[in-house]
């Protein structure tokens, strides 16, 4: 049977771990894999986290499975979180293995529910097409980001969505535009809400960052908006940034609708799906998020810890864009942009390039992760990009 098949090609952001690790180079810099790390290169583990896992470990009784859809109380509180109270629709949720798995419950409803098409705005995560297409659905691509003027193309965006058929569905980046770092004004929110209102468009809504661009509360404000007007939505969620537990693989994928009656018949299906996939949910990284956003003192202590890492990836987005702004013009948009990553106009042999002579690991694509920096790396950084974007 293995003798009929292909050898497929290794992910390219897996293997460019692979390439750093093995580069013995004291001075090289990690800026491609997509985690968060504070400024002696460690992507440490939240005090809040360690604390719920304290508080865990001297009251779990059990190590039971937990229900199909996964822990109910984490469900109520994470949907608090990112959706609110205020849209004016109801919500179901089942917990997933990491935002990935979500979108991949959110794809496959989609498919099961007739809908055959997607709308994806480009650049985007690599793995969003991947996802979709292994689902049967079709998935139509429009522009997103202008790599070399470092702009949405919102005019662009909103002429594909509005030639969209009823019915199909969407991908939105709630917050910091994964791979651009670029995010949408209110007023842009604002239209696009209108426009998938008035087209029917189903909105798969992907929230894998919140806390990283504007704030808690912030970053979920256009979210809020495009689910209050549109009459069903589903919205995957991530907690591996957010909460720093990307082993953990916890997620959740949230149905939304008018009434609590759809959004329940939503969540069935999704659970059905959930079951010949993984059967139960992991819940150790569940039960960790459940710990923080049940008690005042360690929510508390969470949202001042991730403030602090909103604070140092704008002040590095600072940093950077003045070290760049002698050469690049562009340079002040960097420091406008949000969250992780930014979309720099560099070609793969720039890429190659910079990853030889300097040993600084980045995608082809020319993503950097900004939180991959070290403040004394900024003005290294700086000077070996200044000639390929000058």
């Amino acid at each position: 049977m293995f003798d009929k098949l292909a050898s497929q090609p290794t992910d390219p952001l897996l293997a460019l771990i692979g390439l750093y690790n093995a580069d013995g180079r004291p001075d090289k810099i990690d800026l491609g894999v997509g985690v968060y790390r504070d400024d002696r290169g460690r992507t440490p583990v939240m005090e809040a986290v360690k604390s719920a896992e304290t508080l865990l470990l001297e009251t779990q009784e059990s190590k039971s499975y937990v229900a199909p859809e996964g822990d109910r109380i984490f469900l109520d509180l994470l949907w608090d979180l990112v959706g609110g109270t205020g849209t004016g629709k109801f919500a179901a949720g089942v917990q997933t293995p990491g935002g990935s798995g979500a979108l991949r419950l959110a794809a496959e409803l989609i498919a099961r529910a007739g809908t055959g098409r997607l709308h994806l705005g480009l650049p985007s995560w690599p793995n969003h097409a991947g996802i979709f297409g292994a689902t049967g659905l079709t998935v139509e691509t429009h522009p997103y980001f202008d790599v070399a003027t470092q702009d949405v193309r919102f005019s662009s965006m909103m002429k594909a969505l509005s030639s969209a058929q009823r019915g199909d569905a969407v991908l939105i980046h709630a917050s910091c535009h994964n791979p651009t770092g670029a995010t949408l004004t209110a007023a842009q929110w604002e239209e696009l809400a209108t426009t998938i209102a008035e087209r029917r468009l189903i909105p798969l809504i992907d929230s894998a960052y919140q806390g990283f661009g504007s704030g808690i509360e912030e970053d979920v404000l256009g979210l809020r908006r495009v689910i209050a007007a549109a009459p069903e939505a589903l919205v995957a969620v991530s907690c591996s940034k957010s909460f720093g537990i990307y082993r953990e693989r916890t997620g959740a994928i949230f149905a939304v609708a008018e009434t609590q009656s759809a959004a329940d018949t939503a969540r069935t299906n999704l659970v059905t799906m959930a079951r010949t996939s993984y059967s139960m949910p992991p819940d150790h990284g569940a039960a960790v998020v459940r710990t923080i956003l049940s008690f005042d003192s360690l929510r508390q202590t969470w949202a001042d810890e991730l403030n602090s890492m909103r604070y140092r990836l704008n002040e590095l987005r600072r940093e950077l864009a003045t070290a760049l702004s002698d050469s690049w013009q562009l340079a002040p948009q960097i420091a406008e942009q949000q969250g992780m990553f930014s979309l720099l106009p560099l070609t793969e042999a720039d890429v190659l390039s910079m990853r030889t002579q300097h040993g600084i690991y980045m995608p082809t694509s020319g993503r950097i992760n900004i939180a991959g920096l070290k403040k004394t790396d900024v003005a290294r950084v700086a000077s070996i990009l200044k000639p390929l974007l000058g």
